[in-house]
């Protein structure tokens, strides 16, 4: 049987088409009641609440998302265990994952797996391998509730995507996998993966496609998926910006990236390289809506018109490199 999601793929490859993703997750269900701190994943089982997760897949879908995440992006033991959960690591996902195959019919549903939350060794307590056996149990649960595509999201260690990529294979060989990570530290991700350097490696784990997803608004992403297309020409990329930069109000993330902003953010991302576009942190079904009719009916932009207003992501030397090539440069110009 074909697989929903790469007959997408295949699909806005041949016809040069955008592939219209879904938006936040979190955002709507703390709209819907959820607590700082409380584990959205845990709404999937309660009977008062997966309605309330339901109805988020829903919104997606008829503001246009042709993809929509399940709600586990925390499912994984490491982040569930926080909360006394890790035991039901596979019933939550599977369930996550059962209510979005319902809502979304024919369309293609991915399964959200977010980061440990844990730090790898030396610098950390997290080996390799018990990241992978984490990783695994996610995806057990998120292949039984029917996703088409495993989706690894907010990245920031290449260790911890690759043991998350060989989790979801030994749970699931069958279905692909994508894998976006955060560039949210002047371009690099917070362990000091460049844009670049993600692609060298992420393309060694024959991913369906790859990209960015969450940070500090869609600015910052332009240059991501720049410099990715820079290294990469054919590998689809993915795109998800949060709804601008995250502010604290009264104690909760707020963000001002209205839809309009974003709908011109995603033509600018589309001409940059993208081809699957959506959001993340603080947008809403508005969002996706003004983004979809953007990209599907606004004519596409030309990108050797287009400025990139966040500079790519280069690596600083030294403070001592610096002194001595400030030096030899001094010492090679011709005295006043």
């Amino acid at each position: 049987m074909t697989n929903r999601f790469l007959k997408l793929l295949e699909h806005a490859r041949q016809d040069s088409t955008p592939v219209i993703l879904d938006g936040a997750t979190g955002t709507q269900l703390m709209e819907a009641g959820l607590l700082f701190g409380d584990p959205p994943e845990w709404w999937n089982v309660l009977p008062d609440k997966r309605d309330k997760v339901r109805a988020v897949y829903r919104g997606y879908l008829e503001a246009g998302s042709q993809v929509i995440l399940t709600n586990t992006f925390g499912g994984n033991p490491f982040r569930l265990k926080m909360h006394n959960l890790q035991a039901r690591t596979f019933e939550l996902n599977a369930a996550g994952a059962a209510m979005a195959r319902e809502e979304a019919a024919d369309r293609v549903v991915a399964g959200d797996v977010g980061p440990s939350g844990e730090i790898f060794e030396p610098m950390g307590t997290l080996t390799y391998a018990a990241a992978v056996e984490g990783f695994r149990a996610q995806a057990e649960g998120l292949a039984a509730g029917g996703v088409d595509v495993f989706w690894i999201e907010t990245m920031s260690d290449l260790r911890e995507v690759q043991a998350a990529v060989e989790g979801a294979r030994l749970a699931a060989p069958h279905l692909p996998i994508v894998a976006t990570m955060t560039f949210d530290t002047r371009g690099f991700t917070m362990m000091g993966v460049s844009p670049a350097q993600a692609v060298e490696e992420l393309s060694k784990l024959d991913l369906a496609a790859i990209g960015g997803n969450c940070g500090n608004g869609p600015d910052e992403l332009e240059a991501v998926i720049y410099a990715m297309r820079m290294v990469n020409s054919d590998l689809p990329l993915v795109a998800k910006s949060n709804a601008g930069m995250p502010r604290m109000v009264n104690g909760r993330a707020t963000y001002d990236a209205s839809p309009e902003v974003m709908a011109e953010a995603a033509r600018r991302l589309r001409a940059f390289g993208a081809t699957l576009i959506g959001a993340c942190c603080g947008s809403t079904p508005a969002h996706i809506r003004a983004m979809k009719e953007a990209l599907l009916n606004q004519p596409p932009l030309d990108p050797t018109t287009l400025t990139l207003t966040v500079p790519l992501a280069r690596r600083q030397e030294a403070s001592h490199e610096r002194r001595e090539r400030r030096a030899r440069r001094d010492a090679a110009q011709p005295a006043g």
